[in-house]
């Protein structure tokens, strides 16, 4: 789905799932990649950015060169403000604050980043949007750019996000409601979404903001865990909390 068109730029909605992943020295990487996205009919179009397979959201490209040139500009000084929401395991704690954690790759899995004090700077801040039985819904807006920089840094507070096999894990097995037991034991997408991207154009000054609507995924798996919350309040004693809840 084509979120902005401009004269300079088009931004697209990228379902999760879609690889944007690129080899050097393949000079048609891009193109397929250009054509997953379902622009293949878009003549001179350029990648800015890229997200991992399994996240969602909003993708920005270029329509030629000196737009291409611009945009890469603005997102290598950090003018471009990134907006994701995820659904975290557990509830962060505090509730919102700054992740100070610089990143390096995993020397014994090269698919993952890790945590290093000699990796390189990696700043993440979020928010609780809301708390719910076992999960966190969060927004989170990083200042840098580092590969799985939000996964890691959430997984390094505790609170991996909802079906992310590589940095999280089957934790759905602590979930005490049956049903809602059963709706996280099924195959999960990555619970992560790229919601926002906003800048000043460097032309004309104006505030440009492009926004992304998150999947429906996002809302069934809120909504089972509110329904949970709701069946436990309903089997609890009245006048004290149910053992194990936690205040609000």
């Amino acid at each position: 789905m084509i979120l902005l068109e401009t004269e300079r730029y088009i931004a697209v909605e990228k379902e999760p799932g879609v690889s944007m992943a690129t080899r050097p020295g393949d000079p048609l990487a891009e193109e397929r990649v250009i054509a997953a996205l379902g622009l293949a009919d878009w003549p001179g179009l350029r990648l800015i950015h890229r997200l991992d397979v399994g996240t969602s959201g909003i993708v920005l490209l270029a329509r030629d060169a000196e737009a291409h040139r611009a945009a890469s500009r603005m997102f290598q000084e950090r003018t471009v403000r990134k907006a994701y929401r995820a659904i975290a395991w557990g509830h962060p704690v505090p509730a919102r604050g700054t992740i100070d954690r610089p990143l390096a790759m995993d020397r014994d899995d090269r698919r993952r980043m890790r945590v290093a004090p000699d990796g390189k700077a990696a700043i993440t801040t979020y928010a609780t949007l809301e708390r719910l039985p076992s999960i966190a819904h969060v927004e989170l807006v990083p200042a840098t750019g580092r590969t799985h920089q939000i996964r890691v840094h959430l997984a390094s507070l505790g609170h991996p996000i909802v079906g992310d096999d590589l940095y999280g894990g089957p934790r759905w097995r602590g979930v005490r409601d049956p049903v809602f037991r059963r709706h996280l034991s099924g195959p999960l997408a990555l619970m992560l979404h790229a919601a926002e991207l906003s800048w000043d154009d460097p032309v004309t000054g104006e505030p440009v903001v492009i926004r992304s609507a998150e999947p429906p995924r996002f809302g069934a798996l809120l909504d089972a865990a509110r329904r949970s919350r709701v069946r436990g309040l309903r089997g609890a004693p009245r006048g004290r909390s149910s053992p194990g809840a936690k205040t609000e």
